[in-house]
């Protein structure tokens, strides 16, 4: 039996953020992580919500990742999103368990916090799946 899609998901899509070099330069590896909460980091990534969706034959998984960063503007959020976006396009993609037809950024957005000390951007990833055949 596979893990659950959106928990295979958020394990590659961690795994390739912290490996990626233009992520790190801009977010260490330290600050790629699954937690709830507001950061006390600088800059990090939260990998946040996630959701499957299930047909007969396939099932799409969805991600969301969290950027925060410590500035009064948006720019450093857009680009550190940019950045996960690059490394996510990256071929080919491995989930435990399933096989990969589709993996892709399917949208981002990006909002100050309403205290205006952090810039937030949120992104979204979906992956096509089938499970394996055992």
């Amino acid at each position: 039996m596979a893990i659950e899609p959106s928990l295979a998901l958020q394990a590659a899509v961690g795994a390739r953020l912290a490996a990626s070099p233009a992520v790190t330069a801009l977010v260490p590896a330290a600050g790629i992580f699954d937690r709830s909460g507001r950061p006390e980091l600088e800059r990090c990534i939260i990998i946040g919500e996630g959701q499957s969706v299930y047909d007969d034959y396939h099932g799409t998984a969805y991600a969301t990742l969290h950027v925060w960063v410590k500035e009064a503007g948006l720019a450093t959020s857009k680009e550190i999103a940019g950045a996960c976006r690059d490394a996510l396009k990256d071929r080919p993609w491995s989930l435990a368990g399933y096989v990969t037809h589709d993996l892709r950024v399917t949208n981002s957005h990006f909002m100050r916090d309403s205290q205006g000390e952090y810039s937030h951007g949120v992104v979204t990833v979906r992956a096509i799946v089938q499970e394996r055949a055992s």
